[in-house]
């Protein structure tokens, strides 16, 4: 099992909601695999995780019409 680097408490894969606030427009995406530390809260995302978070907030921001987006995390963009 992995520990935080932080306070060097157990971390855990869970699944959580990010939310990105670009000003103009409000991202939230809901059900994001992460590592989550039990003791101080800390999130890490995998390098493709993020990757994929950042496409879906691009493509959220570039057809949103709205101030504020829900979505959910998934392996494919539309």
């Amino acid at each position: 099992m992995m520990t935080c680097f932080i306070c060097k408490g157990d971390v855990e894969n869970r699944q959580v909601t990010l939310t990105v606030d670009l000003g103009n427009c409000i991202v939230i995406v809901k059900n994001v695999p992460a590592r989550v530390c039990s003791q101080c809260g800390e999130v890490w995302y995998s390098g493709t995780v993020a990757k994929q978070l950042e496409r879906i907030v691009n493509v959220v921001t570039n057809t949103a019409i709205t101030e504020i987006a829900v979505v959910s995390y998934s392996e494919k963009v539309a």
